[in-house]
């Protein structure tokens, strides 16, 4: 097998995890724990901070391009926490001046004067949660907003001076039908948002729903609602420039299409996942998953519970498990660059793909085709470890 070549480090987020929900939605796999009594907001506030400073040493004097404010549900926390909380980085890292600053909120834990609160803290990206307008579909989904609020929310960001808007989408929800996807699609578009994303609805193991199996689309109405949605979409000036994110061309999300790109990233808060490029190695991390044992860990040095250093194996088939989501694909060039492994690794793998049509290898990019699109993990499964 080649020998690897050195490591070149590419640009570096930061994710910041805020795990507590007003309530775990049946379909959630995310590290996320319904509130039982108070948010410790700022016992957690000061933890995160001192997590940042225990990471110090994946910097190494690098500059943040990106910070991605994820949960759970960080509206829960307050304009000024966010606030402290973000100057609290900038404090201790270097951030970029123009850093793209993402938050993640639901629109039932939002109102117009928090948002103004949150763009005032250095926010500059907004992600809501919407999922659909069906208030039918929202009851099944177990979100604890309704239509109208969602409505509200997008109305009070935009009020608020937010000029990057992502709306979350679902489809192939119980028993919905092409209309319906279609409705809640046009209903989003009316207020223009920067960015949607349109993602399926899946079944993840450990959720209520891998217990309690709703009834879904069948495969030719999922076929519908995708092939409608993704034309509407297209048509309305979005480009799909990912799998399942749709922009505007000048507001592609920056923190995610880093990640896609096997870029590097630091991860504070509980379950938080980290990916760091050194010289020699490539390393992932991850922190603990449990709110008040998170606290504790970090007080008395790391909250640090896995870190493991990829193999030339996982290193192929993690940045092809990224790479192969964008539409754009990616260069050979930047594939040794990230992984310090040698395209002839995965030469055969890549002849095998190309073979079945499910990507393309011209002039030194390789890009998935709309088949490779449509059949992603089979297209996956060939660079397995």
């Amino acid at each position: 097998m080649p020998v690897a070549m050195n490591l070149q480090q590419p640009p570096l987020s930061l994710y910041i995890h805020l795990p507590w929900c007003e309530s775990k939605c049946p379909y959630c796999d995310f590290n996320s724990h319904p509130i039982k009594t108070v948010i410790k907001e700022e016992e957690y506030l000061q933890a995160l901070l001192l997590d940042l400073a225990q990471d110090s040493e994946h910097l190494e004097s690098r500059s943040i391009i990106s910070i991605f404010i994820g949960g759970g549900t960080p509206s829960l926390f307050s304009a000024s926490s966010v606030a402290r909380l973000i100057s609290g980085v900038r404090g201790m890292i270097a951030v970029d001046n123009d850093a793209e600053i993402t938050l993640e909120a639901n629109p039932g834990s939002s109102d117009s004067g928090r948002f103004v609160g949150y763009r005032e803290a250095g926010v500059n990206r907004l992600s809501l949660g919407v999922q659909t307008f069906s208030d039918d579909k929202l009851l099944v989904l177990g979100r604890a907003h309704n239509s109208v609020q969602a409505r509200l929310a997008i109305e009070a960001a935009i009020e608020a001076g937010f000029t990057n808007v992502n709306i979350d989408l679902m489809f192939g929800l119980p028993s919905q039908n092409a209309k319906e996807a279609k409705n809640d699609l046009v209903t989003a578009l009316e207020y223009q948002p920067q960015h949607l994303s349109l993602y399926q609805l899946t079944i993840e193991p450990n959720t209520y729903f891998a217990v309690h199996k709703p009834t879904l689309p069948d495969e030719e109405t999922d076929s519908q609602i995708r092939e409608t949605i993704y034309k509407i979409t297209c048509a309305a000036g979005y480009n799909r420039y990912e799998i399942s994110a749709f922009a505007k061309p000048d507001a592609y999300c920056r923190h995610n299409r880093n990640i896609w790109q096997f870029g590097d990233y630091v991860g504070i808060g509980a379950g938080a996942h980290g990916k760091v490029t050194s010289k020699n190695s490539v390393t992932r991390y991850m922190k603990e998953k449990q709110p008040d044992k998170y606290i504790e860990k970090v007080s008395v040095g790391s909250a640090s519970i896995y870190s493991n250093i990829l193999s030339t194996k996982d290193l192929c088939f993690e940045f092809m498990l990224n790479a192969l989501r964008l539409s754009e694909g990616f260069l050979i060039s930047d594939f040794e660059k990230r992984t310090g492994v040698r395209f002839l690794v995965i030469s055969q793998q890549i002849h095998e793909a190309v073979t079945k049509g499910l990507v393309q290898n011209e002039n030194g990019v390789v890009k998935t085709t709309e088949l490779g699109r449509l059949f992603l993990d089979d297209l996956v499964e060939l660079f397995l470890p």
